[in-house]
């Protein structure tokens, strides 16, 4: 008798907010649109997870959090750390549906500051393209294993 190896298979939960950019990676102006996604990197003490948070109008970084644990919690710091040194209210906050950013706790977060949710589409490739370039050339220019 051969035991069946069991596969991953994760589906997509529902998400908690509406795609509110449908792909339209543009801003008229600065603390209107928001990017924000996680992303592992290998190190020689192992797995180091950053969180970060890019304002689409300048293409800057406006808030990170970085932790050996991805949890909500890791999104909310990111999130609390942009908050401290912009004027978000009304600001646009597009993520993955990834159960950090579906979190009671990162959604209480934006409601606190007084921002808005966006969720992407499940296998939209191009969806978050503009964080997921940003940690490509990360990882490039900055090797975190030795």
């Amino acid at each position: 008798m051969f035991a069946k190896k069991r596969g991953l298979t994760r589906r997509a939960e529902p998400p908690v907010h509406d795609d509110l950019i449908r792909e339209q990676f543009t801003a008229d102006g600065p603390n209107r649109l928001w990017l924000t996604d996680i992303t592992e990197h290998p190190t020689a003490e192992g797995k180091l997870y950053l969180c970060a948070i890019k304002d689409v109008h300048s293409g800057r970084i406006v808030g990170y959090s970085i932790d050996s644990r991805m949890e909500a919690s890791l999104a909310v710091a990111a999130l609390r750390h942009a908050v401290q040194l912009r004027d978000p209210a009304g600001t646009v906050v597009h993520s993955d549906r990834g159960s950090q950013f579906r979190s009671r706790q990162f959604v209480k977060a934006l409601h606190r500051n007084g921002l808005i949710g966006s969720m992407g589409r499940v296998g939209a490739c191009g969806d978050n393209a503009a964080m997921e370039s940003f940690f490509a050339l990360l990882q490039k220019n900055e090797p975190f294993s030795t």
